[in-house]
């Protein structure tokens, strides 16, 4: 519906004033705030007024008139200093739902076919152990705003980066070999930073006896590397599954290891290196990100030779560019707010805009069961995991949950609502509705009331439809689109769950 009024104002601009489309100043088309000021109101003829030289109620009372004889409009009205209030004729509201009988699920879909490509990273857990809850906000928030992008015409892309290179994956193996060890009797001090759920215990007893032959010793760098490798390929596998029952389906995993392995942060810093913004001080070596907007300079390999977490990122994010990606979305936890700067810092250095990057912070989630939150810890071993959520509160229950709040936002996660059968539980309000719809017309057949195929019914078969209620619901349906549009291009999903 705006789009057929903003295309009216338009032509009624180039046919009443001569006015060329390069003329015409960015005029909004919103839905007033009052239902007695029509279906829709502009303010263009507002903006018009200077260039004009004209009153804004005079140009409203022109393009009234001609938008007045568009076989859609009921009629115009002009309100206040020179708004535009614009009724629409019943017909033209009913026509919504011929739109959405005909397309039916592509009902919204929108092509932007000269638009980039799109990476979206998220949830990128560490591979140390089971997802955990909190994970599961991150994991909802960027499947489902990577479903919006897509479906609004984008070339979108999901992606987990596995970390897979760093100091936890080494913790993980050296767990595995206190278990090991404990498991043949040998006393020895739990490594610093370990992990010690019983999942890790059920990894070190899974291993196949030529992962095990150090015994009783110490492995050496050599099977401690295989550990390693075993026990991300054991936990990636686990990960993997939880995803994909909660309905996640990543297009790619990308492996830090192999970024490191492959020489990419040593191209990295020689491309900054090019472009003059690394400085060698103290042994170390410096990216200069305090050129691009961040606070301070940064380091991306220390004055030992070991590189920072932030080189690896660089280079990770180097590599997304280097594969085509136009526009980089990372849904990050909150933890990581210092980083964000810095990130958009090197990629305006490696000649992208800034806002080629945009990071969502996802706020913690707090797990609410009788009213107590629980308190977990991976390390500990006590943590609630992602699928032990889903599968006791059902998997569409816990992703609507995750997406009833805005990212920036902390929430609470309360089983007991999740899974209560009352109108105070959001989802089963939603479920319950539908249910109610299935019913209608379960009950149309009972009494043989015939329902035709979408591609049978005719605007004359809508005519009955002029409640003003019903008017409402189908001027609600019109709004979907731009809906979709708005949470995918604003990065926001939980617009579609408000």
């Amino acid at each position: 519906m705006k789009e057929k009024l903003r295309s009216a104002i338009t032509h009624a601009l180039a046919d009443r004033f001569g006015m060329g489309k390069e003329e015409i100043p960015e005029f909004s088309v919103e839905v007033p705030n009052q239902k007695d000021h029509g279906d829709l109101a502009s303010n263009v003829a507002m903006l018009l007024a200077r260039k004009l030289k004209r009153s804004p109620r005079e140009i409203a009372t022109e393009l009234g008139q001609e938008i007045g004889n568009k076989d859609f409009v009921q009629k115009v009205e002009v309100a206040g200093p020179g708004f535009l209030n614009v009724f629409f004729e019943n017909m033209a509201i009913q026509e919504i739902l011929l739109a959405v009988l005909r397309q039916g699920k592509d009902f919204g879909r929108t092509q932007r076919p000269d638009a980039g490509p799109v990476m979206v990273e998220f949830v990128s857990a560490n591979p140390t152990g089971p997802l955990h809850f909190g994970h599961g906000r991150g994991a909802v928030i960027g499947d489902v705003l990577a479903n919006l992008m897509s479906f609004s015409g984008l070339d979108v892309t999901r992606e987990y980066y596995v970390n897979d290179a760093g100091r936890q994956v080494r913790n993980l193996a050296l767990s595995m070999v206190w278990w090991l060890k404990n498991d043949h009797g040998q006393e020895t001090e739990f490594p610093e930073d370990g992990y010690k759920g019983e999942y890790v215990a059920e990894l070190a007893r899974s291993l196949p006896d030529k992962f095990t032959k150090f015994l009783p010793g110490d492995p050496d760098e050599e099977q401690l590397g295989r550990l390693q490798s075993f026990a991300v390929d054991a936990m990636l596998s686990v990960i993997k599954k939880d995803l994909d029952d909660f309905g996640v389906h990543m297009d790619s995993f990308f492996s830090e290891k192999a970024l490191v392995d492959s020489n990419s942060l040593d191209e990295a810093i020689a491309q900054l290196q090019q472009r003059g913004v690394i400085e060698q001080k103290d042994g170390a070596t410096w990216f200069l990100s305090d050129k691009f907007g961040d606070d301070k300079p940064r380091v991306l390999v220390k004055s030992n030779g070991d590189n920072t977490y932030f080189a690896t990122d660089v280079a990770y994010h180097m590599n997304k560019l280097r594969r085509g990606f136009e526009t980089l979305v990372n849904v990050w936890g909150a933890d990581h707010h210092g980083y964000v700067s810095r990130m958009k810092a090197a990629l305006q250095a490696l000649g992208r805009p800034p806002e080629a990057l945009d990071v969502l912070l996802v706020q913690m989630v707090s797990l609410i069961r009788d009213g107590k939150p629980l308190v977990m810890s991976k390390r500990s071993g006590k943590s609630v995991t992602l699928r032990e959520v889903f599968e006791e509160v059902g998997r569409d229950a816990a992703r609507f949950f995750f997406l009833l709040r805005n990212t920036d936002s902390q929430m609470e996660f309360d089983l007991d609502l999740a899974k209560s059968q009352t109108m105070d539980n959001p989802v089963f309000y939603a479920q319950y509705g539908h249910a109610r719809l299935c019913s209608i017309l379960q009950k149309a057949k009972e009494r043989g009331l015939s329902i035709p195929e979408p591609s049978e019914v005719t605007i004359e078969d809508l005519k009955p439809l002029e409640h003003p209620d019903e008017l409402l619901l189908m001027k609600k349906i019109s709004a979907f689109r731009e809906l979709i549009k708005k949470a995918a291009d604003s990065h926001s999903p939980h617009q579609l769950v408000y």
